[in-house]
């Protein structure tokens, strides 16, 4: 018998801490769009879920996106500008509600986990499907480790090899703040990456593009796109094509910054 559209999103939800599990003892990584990603592929999106919405994302992986906030609420999941992290009773949920019925029971009833549940001791599954992320991950966790390298040796040697390569990085020719609030900007329709209204500035001194605006007290979703159109775009922690920047602002002036270097946007 098909899975309703709330048992599949259930099921996803504890797909996103099995595979933040996995990444946890296995010593993996994976930022946010990639456990996002691998939770849709285990639990494949219906019609439906599949449709597109205005900002170019899947009803399902927004639906998805926003019912993590669930998991932050429940103490299991925290979300931070680096990435997501399992907490230990977000471990053990994953063992004390095994099945997708009992998690999202104990999710919606808030139901404490066990005491006496005890931590699990090996990757929660070993779908194929979660090679290819794993991997590709893995091939990044060199670069990783080099960052903190970098800042350690003597900034007479890091500055001009770090101020070359941002000189170097080719940038877009046009950086736009496509989102829910582009009208409130002036701009005749939200998500429309074309008008002029929602261009950014590039800072030829600090390498990054900025665009500072006044926007009501709200929660708001966006993302980045270059040169005018959906082609290229990136959402949250820089992930490409991945899913929206979220906001929530409490009125007044905001200034918006893309760094092209890393693909990631910064509010003040």
């Amino acid at each position: 018998m098909a899975k309703s559209t709330v048992e599949r999103s259930s099921a996803r939800l504890k797909t996103v801490l099995d595979v933040l599990a996995e990444v946890t003892w296995s010593e993996k990584s994976l930022n946010a769009g990639e456990i996002l990603a691998e939770a849709i592929v285990r639990v494949p999106l219906d019609e439906r879920e599949s449709e597109l919405l205005s900002g170019g994302i899947p009803r399902g992986h927004k639906s998805l996106t926003t019912e993590t906030a669930k998991l932050v609420k429940a103490g299991w999941l925290v979300k931070g500008r680096s990435g997501w992290t399992i907490t230990e009773d977000g471990l053990r949920a994953t063992v004390a509600f095994a099945t997708p019925e009992e998690f999202a029971t104990a999710l919606a009833q808030g139901t404490p986990v066990p005491a006496d549940t005890p931590l699990p001791t090996a990757p929660v599954a070993e779908a194929p499907v979660t090679q290819a992320p794993v991997k590709k991950a893995a091939a990044r966790k060199p670069a990783a480790k080099k960052a903190p390298a970098a800042k350690a040796a003597p900034k007479e040697a890091a500055a001009p090899k770090a101020a070359a390569a941002v000189d170097k990085l080719e940038q877009p020719s046009a950086v736009a703040i496509a989102g829910d609030f582009n009208t409130i900007l002036g701009a005749p329709e939200d998500w429309a990456p074309q008008y002029d209204e929602v261009q950014m500035k590039f800072n030829s001194r600090r390498k990054v593009w900025t665009l500072t605006a006044t926007l009501p007290a709200g929660f708001y979703n966006y993302k980045i796109a270059l040169n005018r159109s959906w082609d290229e775009n990136y959402g949250a922690f820089g992930v490409r094509d991945g899913a929206n920047h979220e906001l929530k602002h409490d009125g007044g002036k905001i200034t918006f910054t893309y760094d092209h270097a890393t693909r990631d946007i910064v509010t003040a």
